[in-house]
């Protein structure tokens, strides 16, 4: 039986790393990070995560700054946010909560976010600097959680075949891309293999290590997986609970039941990737005061 992989245990471990760091930094520079929240609307997911990101940065020390939006809110009215925020010191970081409403152009919007603020890590500039292997940059904070998750259950990557199921522009391909770079945090050979695949499966049986990004219940099972594989599932579906059907409970895009007898360690969900998320968010955060305050 594959060995839980506690995404709340370790993200609860770098909160309180982040937040006695940030406290040593308060004491000594008298101001503390920043991080700007935007949300344009009020889809009730997004909502729930404005109010955890909320949450996160009270437990941190860092100040919270919500700007929460008609949804009716013009693109140059956000346009102009952004410019704001851009310039006001006090805020180190800026997240636009996803998605925007649909007349609301969302890359421009994100383009329009000063890169050394872009703690999201979707900015060109960000992603770009990723590419090639530039560390100072802004990984995105899910793929950021799960390559956290990776090294600490595999001690040695160098080498390791690292399968990513999903070629997203927020998980699949930056994933791929930060853990093929030459550090002890990586380094390993990465396979994106997506719904274009014939055979999904091929792939993820070769894969030491399996990430699974794609979107979909049960889109892994156990006879796709190789044994003894270290699986990340970052999948996120809501269905219908099985005791009662007024109410629902959420899944990941792998068939835990059957893989954890084959993998030999796990992600649950919920419990694994979703708390490393807005961890890395903070330890983003972190990061920018430090370069924008000279710090590092």
């Amino acid at each position: 039986m594959a060995e839980i992989i506690d995404g709340k245990k370790i993200a609860a471990e770098l909160r309180e790393e982040i937040r006695k760091e940030v406290a040593a930094l308060k004491e000594k520079t008298h101001i503390a990070p920043g991080l700007a929240v935007v949300l344009v609307g009020e889809d009730p997911a997004s909502q729930v995560y404005v109010r955890m990101k909320g949450k996160g940065c009270e437990e941190a020390g860092i100040a919270s700054f919500q700007h929460i939006l008609d949804p009716m809110t013009t693109e140059n009215e956000l346009l102009a946010l952004i410019d704001t925020l851009n310039n006001t010191k006090d805020v180190n970081g800026i997240l636009v909560q996803l998605p925007l409403p649909r007349h609301i152009n969302e890359e421009r919007v994100l383009n329009a976010i000063d890169p050394g603020k872009d703690v999201d890590g979707f900015h060109p500039v960000n992603v770009g600097k990723m590419v090639v292997g530039d560390e100072n940059c802004f990984y995105p904070c899910t793929p950021y959680g799960c390559q956290i998750l990776i090294s600490r259950y595999v001690k040695d990557l160098k080498g390791k075949h690292l399968v990513i199921v999903g070629r997203s522009n927020i998980v699949g391909k930056p994933l791929a891309n930060m853990m093929v770079q030459k550090n002890d945090r990586a380094n390993c050979v990465v396979t994106v293999c997506h719904t274009a695949a014939p055979d999904i499966g091929y792939f993820t049986k070769q894969g030491d290590i399996l990430v699974v990004a794609a979107g979909r219940q049960n889109v892994v099972t156990a006879d796709m997986v190789k044994p003894g594989a270290v699986v990340i599932d970052v999948g996120v579906n809501r269905i219908p609970h099985p005791d009662d059907p007024s109410k629902t409970k959420l899944v990941g895009d792998v068939d835990f039941e059957g893989v954890s007898k084959v993998a030999s360690a796990i992600t649950p969900v919920p419990g694994g990737v979703g708390p490393m998320t807005i961890t890395m968010l903070l330890q983003n955060t972190l990061k920018a005061f430090k370069i924008q305050n000279s710090l590092m």
